[in-house]
């Protein structure tokens, strides 16, 4: 599968998922939900791939221990800012990592990316801060921290994933690698729940449907962009998936008739669209 056409299934699914999660209850804790929907479906085979057809090494190891705790970090950071500011927030900031994975990649790996490469991502993120920027309020700074701490554990499990693609043969096998970042973070979700609320689950359900197009979304969404990542920079593959956001907030405005500042999400959406397109000429 070339890497376009993992991309273009990828922000389908980013796009699918990210309409159907604005609808769900933010007690029913969806991400929790969403984590087990795929480990159920997706984990077992992914695991047997890993485990009988990677090439494993320490390095492998050491990319993989780094990849499940910036996982956890990631969507430990994620609900605790969700729990501070809406979704309309948070998630644009949390989406600007490919200034951070163009940074690490060039000053930690020697990585090299070309100006008009530089120009693109530098552009779309500032799209994104103008769709951000659309749910700002004083009290929603809570979050801010929370949202960057996000924001910087996708810059460190994205380059980590990239650097072990070499190691993992199949598809499948990397679902595996993903799921062990997936089965970490739910882990750790599950042990803050229960510290907070004495329960090993939400109190609310999400659905079945939900459940399933959730966990199917959320896992093999992100295991094409890593298959994307084996042809290019891991900097420039995060960014092209960003055309997803602009998508859902298309849709959200013109079919869901969602017209809240719809001025600047459309300014935003413009800045995203000319950004990704610089990057397309590179």
């Amino acid at each position: 599968m070339s890497a376009s056409l993992a991309l273009a299934l990828s922000v389908t699914m980013h796009v699918i998922w990210n309409l159907m999660a604005r609808h769900l209850p933010r007690e029913a804790n969806p991400l929790w939900w969403v984590l087990l929907a795929h480990l159920l479906l997706f984990a077992p085979w992914g695991f047997w791939e890993l485990v009988s057809r990677a090439a494993w090494s320490l390095e492998l190891v050491a990319l993989l221990a780094l990849s499940a705790t910036a996982n956890a970090i990631y969507f430990l950071g994620l609900a605790r800012a969700y729990e501070q500011a809406p979704v309309a927030l948070v998630y644009p900031l949390v989406r600007s990592s490919p200034l951070l994975i163009a940074l690490w990649g060039s000053l930690l790996l020697g990585q090299s990316l070309p100006l008009l490469a530089w120009a693109g991502i530098g552009v779309s993120v500032v799209g994104l801060w103008i769709m951000a920027s659309t749910a700002r309020h004083a009290a929603d700074r809570r979050a801010l921290p929370w949202a960057l701490l996000a924001m910087l554990a996708t810059s460190l499990y994205s380059l980590s994933d990239k650097a072990a693609t070499p190691h993992l043969p199949s598809f499948m096998a990397l679902v595996g690698f993903l799921s062990v970042g997936y089965l970490t973070a739910w882990l750790c979700l599950t042990w803050r729940m229960h510290g907070q609320t004495r329960r090993w689950r939400p109190p609310q359900r999400i659905g079945a449907v939900a459940g399933l197009v959730g966990g199917s979304c959320i896992g093999l969404a992100y295991a094409l962009v890593i298959h994307a990542m084996r042809e290019l920079p891991a900097a420039e593959v995060v960014a092209y998936t960003n055309a997803g956001i602009v998508f859902a907030t298309l849709l959200s405005i013109f079919l869901f008739r969602e017209r809240a500042a719809w001025r600047r999400r459309v300014l935003g959406m413009v800045v995203i669209t000319l950004g990704l397109g610089i990057l397309a000429l590179r």
